[in-house]
């Protein structure tokens, strides 16, 4: 009698068991294996090919397209689904009945745009990328050009433009560049789960061209963030070095280049740059145009009135920058025109003379005023942050020569602290 007691209880203790993990929500089948079935999603990412949409990317993977209309809408207002850029990632996740609950493009570098499923519709917002910043050092030997010499993937390529950024009105990263000059670089390493993804702001920079030193710090003060001399002196003055950007010839990324630019003196008073056609000429400051038109040897030629009696002449254009017009106000480094070879010219180049009270100079001798000093009252910190910044360029280790008969450097080093 004690034995068929105790075993119905158990079977009471088991069918108990099987009660409570049953799933008795109405419309479900109450079976055991509904316990550990989770409603699945499904992924599907890539990068955004040139000429892609979104619209071709839901039309591959059969999606409803009236889904992406409501994505669209939902994001208009934060970053149209139609401004996508060529390489950049995106993720789209399903539920498990194949209906839209999450979208995510990297709009750029710093920013993603989310646009996810609410009880109401689709709800969108930017995300800012949080980067973790650490300092790094990156150095090198000119050895042909600044691009060559740092190092030719894409992001070592904005930071060689970065870096003639910055020195653009005291060095023509065209022209004036030498094999053996050395340049050391300080600078923000934008890093995502431990992986380094890009370079942020140059803290500060050394250059050395022909033996003559410069140097640059990111120094900010109300609100504003400037480089400046080892004196406090701002790197920006009123003129640019040279009327051919450095950063519009290197643009397009591509193992050839651009040779050094070859500047030949004329009995005339001007300058010739041979350049490819149709490279950017751009105001070296800024000014009104007073002439923008054909003129007999000059071909198509702009002329600029910038402030103390100064006047720059640039020559034999091929074509005319937009907005380029008489009395229109230009901007330092403003795309006026583009080389060409109209007017008496056997060939591609740009004629540009430079005049003071109507007297020619030699544009290369011109230095230019400084746009503005650091304040008295924080050029003590300027001057320690400076000390800071000198001991990190030092640290800043040139890589070692390459063993050959011609002494070659080596590419750019880098390394982090």
């Amino acid at each position: 009698m004690l034995k068929k007691t105790l075993l119905a209880v158990t079977a009471l203790f088991a069918l108990a068991f099987v009660v409570l993990n049953m799933d008795v929500r109405p419309g479900r089948e109450t079976s055991h294996s509904d316990t550990v079935v989770q409603p699945e999603q499904r992924e599907i990412c890539g990068t955004i090919t040139r000429g892609e949409t979104f619209f071709d990317i839901f039309r591959r993977h059969r999606l409803e397209i009236g889904e992406l209309f409501k994505l669209k809408e939902a994001s208009a207002g934060v970053h149209p689904l139609r401004d996508l850029r060529p390489g950049q990632p995106y993720k789209i996740v399903l539920d498990d009945d194949e209906s839209i609950d999450s979208l995510s493009y990297w709009i750029d570098e710093d920013s993603i745009l989310n646009v996810t499923r609410k009880d109401t519709g689709f709800y969108a917002e930017k995300e800012v990328i949080q980067y973790e910043k650490r300092t790094m050092h990156v150095s090198g030997i000119i050895q042909d050009s600044l691009i060559a010499s740092m190092g030719e993937d894409s992001m070592k390529h904005t930071l060689a433009l970065d870096l003639s950024d910055i020195f653009a009105w005291d060095i023509d990263f065209n022209t004036d560049l030498r094999n053996g000059d050395v340049f050391r670089i300080v600078v923000e390493g934008d890093y995502l789960d431990g992986e380094f993804r890009k370079y942020g702001n140059i803290l500060s920079a050394e250059f050395v061209n022909s033996g003559e030193t410069y140097k640059a710090y990111r120094y900010e003060h109300d609100g504003t963030a400037g480089y400046y001399d080892e004196k406090g002196r701002s790197v920006r003055k009123a003129f640019l070095r040279a009327p051919l950007n450095f950063r519009r010839i290197s643009s397009g990324f591509s193992r050839s280049r651009l040779h050094p630019i070859l500047k030949t003196y004329r009995p005339h008073h001007g300058i010739d740059y041979a350049a490819p056609m149709w490279t950017p000429v751009s105001a070296i400051g800024e000014g009104t145009i007073v002439f923008a038109g054909y003129k007999k040897g000059y071909g198509k030629v702009v002329e600029i009135r910038h402030p103390n009696g100064y006047r720059t002449l640039y020559g034999h254009l091929s074509k005319f920058g937009s907005g380029t017009k008489n009395r229109a106000k230009v901007r330092q480094g403003e795309v006026i025109g583009y080389v060409g070879s109209s007017g008496m010219s056997t060939g591609p180049h740009l004629h540009f003379e430079m005049r003071i009270n109507n007297q020619p100079v030699n544009p290369l001798r011109v230095k230019g005023t400084r746009s503005e000093s650091i304040p008295r009252s924080l050029m003590a910190d300027f001057r320690k942050f400076r000390k800071s910044m000198d001991v990190q360029l030092a640290a800043a280790v040139l890589p070692v020569f390459a063993s050959s008969d011609n002494n070659v450097p080596e590419k750019a080093g880098h390394n982090r602290l």
